[in-house]
């Protein structure tokens, strides 16, 4: 279980900053988790600064939505180095949908850690061919706290850890929701269409 590591006292400088990521198949939870976080830096008084892609508008061209409807105010971006302005003035950064972003990603994550910044970073781990997406690996290879939520298995009721696409398209990158995916355990994604057949 995750516990937000506790901040310095002011009269402890330079601030340490760290890198948090939270991934998962779709419908896991991962924006449900990013947006609590964010919100409890908000009720702690800390400025923060939340981006994501500007190419998934599929709830809101600007917030930040949840499957559950909640959502929080964002930056949309179209390359990950503009993220490092936009977040100078900030103390707390978030980032959902990182799977999206361009290899830069990375260098800009671990940039505002080192200068002091907690990053917030949610994002799938694999896409729907069950293949680790994007920089999400190296995401997670340099983050010091990594969370990773489950989803229900839509055949069987099992615990989830894939997108399976319910959809024709072999695009890598396919925005959607209950349309495109659905989240599968490992046995029924590797079972593919045959799931439903068992």
């Amino acid at each position: 279980m995750f516990v937000e590591p506790s901040h310095k006292r002011e009269n402890q400088s330079p601030r340490t900053g760290w890198i948090e990521v939270i991934c998962g198949s779709m419908f896991s939870g991962k924006t449900e988790e990013l947006i609590r976080r964010l919100n409890r830096a908000k009720i702690a008084r800390q400025r923060i600064q939340i981006f994501k892609p500007a190419l998934d508008k599929r709830y809101h061209d600007e917030n930040i939505v949840s499957h559950n409807d909640n959502s929080i105010r964002s930056i949309p971006v179209e390359m990950a180095l503009q993220i490092t302005q936009l977040a100078e003035d900030c103390e707390v950064v978030g980032v959902d949908e990182a799977q999206f972003f361009d290899e830069k990603i990375v260098e800009v994550c671990d940039g505002l850690a080192n200068s002091g910044k907690r990053v917030i970073v949610a994002g799938l781990d694999m896409d729907y061919m069950g293949k680790p997406f994007g920089c999400m690996p190296q995401l997670m290879a340099i983050a010091e706290y990594v969370t990773k939520v489950h989803a229900i298995c839509m055949v069987c009721g099992e615990v989830a850890s894939h997108s399976y696409r319910i959809s024709p398209s072999s695009e890598r990158v396919l925005l959607g929701e209950t349309e495109h995916y659905e989240a599968r355990c490992r046995r029924c994604f590797n079972l593919g269409d045959k799931a439903y057949m068992l």
